[in-house]
């Protein structure tokens, strides 16, 4: 690295620019712990090189495997986590949008890189996202290989940031899940979302915080919690609970239900030959997503059509292995239940059908 250009009156021209490198490299030695603590036998080295390193040759139990690889973000929920100045919980987001999008072709996560653009590095700051990424990554499974923190002054004001990343998987050819593996009759099993999850915070910002002019401090008595807590709420990771019910069970497919809603990424694993129907009546969602549509007066469709309405998850089994499934993912904790079918209908589009049960509209708090 060049030497900084030294400027009147002490210091260095790139720091007078708004770029600390001692900030950067305080926030280095703060996350390090919790990188440490997100490791897989596979992985060679440590953090601090320009690329990280992973043995493939260990992954002798794959006769063909296959490589999977996701990239995505966190979206305006950081601006949350910003105005409540909690950072340690963002990474859940962020790992729960990468590795679940690689669960539902039947990948093991192997490791995540992630990417934080600032306006300016808070060492302290930095490390609590990390740290976020690092349990995250331990609960998927998978390793944190290393990533980049960029200070982006102008472009990001001191306090404001974004997170992304980047994650790889594996999985065997002839397990892959999808399409083409699904039938009519299949049986369709939901699993229960922790809440917003990352998806439609444009929208949920939009009616809660400037419509109605909530405050992030403000309790609200149908979420018995604040808003800011509600809204802050980690993302369900699913990843190792699937791929347990890819193992044990005539899984055929999975929908990670995210931006766009349960019908339209439903509709991502289902073949042009077969429909599905999904009935509301099956479960309750979450009192936020009443409360957004009543105070937002928001349109049930428009509603359903950027967000995940309390499903997090759906996986196509076989109807024989429907109970098994049920039990298993309960059994790992995860909330779930048989909430509709595949038919022989062509066209491969998905109805709801019927009301949400228990549905009843938010009042404003």
């Amino acid at each position: 690295m060049a030497e900084a250009a030294a400027r009147p009156g002490g210091g260095s021209a790139y720091a007078a620019a708004g770029v600390s490198i001692e900030a950067g490299e305080r926030a280095v030695a703060l996350m390090k712990q919790w990188v440490d603590k997100a490791r897989r036998p596979e992985v060679v080295g440590g953090i601090g090189g320009f690329a990280g390193l992973f043995d493939a040759s260990a992954l002798r139990h794959y006769r063909r495997p296959l490589l999977a690889t996701s990239a995505d973000g966190v979206g305006t929920k950081v601006a949350i986590a910003s105005a409540l100045d909690k950072h340690d919980t963002i990474g859940f987001d962020l790992v729960g949008m990468l590795v679940d999008d690689l669960v539902v072709c039947g990948a093991e996560p192997l490791f995540l890189t992630d990417y934080i653009a600032c306006g300016s590095v808070v060492p302290e700051r930095i490390a609590a996202i990390v740290k976020g990424i690092a349990e995250a990554c331990v609960v998927a499974g998978c390793a944190l290989l290393g990533g980049e923190t960029a200070e982006h002054p102008g472009l990001l004001e001191p306090d404001e940031y974004d997170v992304a990343g980047s994650t790889t998987g594996v999985v065997e050819a002839e397990a892959v899940l999808g399409a083409e593996r699904v039938q009519p009759g299949d049986v369709l099993i939901a699993m229960g979302s922790s809440g917003l999850h990352s998806n439609g915070y444009a929208l949920v910002r939009h009616v809660l915080l400037r419509q109605a002019a909530w405050s992030l401090d403000r309790q609200v008595q149908e979420l018995g919690r604040t808003l800011g807590e509600e809204l802050l709420e980690p993302t369900r990771i699913y990843a190792l609970p699937c791929l347990a019910l890819a193992r044990r069970t005539g899984t055929h497919a999975m929908s990670h239900i995210t931006g766009g809603g349960l019908a339209a990424n439903l509709a991502r694993v289902l073949p042009g030959s077969v429909s599905a129907v999904v009935s509301r009546s099956t479960w309750t969602p979450p009192p936020i997503f009443s409360l957004v549509q009543a105070v937002g007066r928001v349109d049930e469709r428009d509603l359903e059509q950027t967000l995940n309405m309390g499903v997090g998850m759906v996986a196509v089994v076989a109807a024989v292995h429907a109970d098994d499934a049920v039990a298993l993912l309960r059994d790992d904790g995860i909330d779930s239940w048989v909430c509709g079918e595949v038919t022989a209908e062509p066209g491969g589009g998905v109805q709801l059908i019927g009301s949400y049960g228990g549905w009843s509209e938010g009042q404003a708090g």
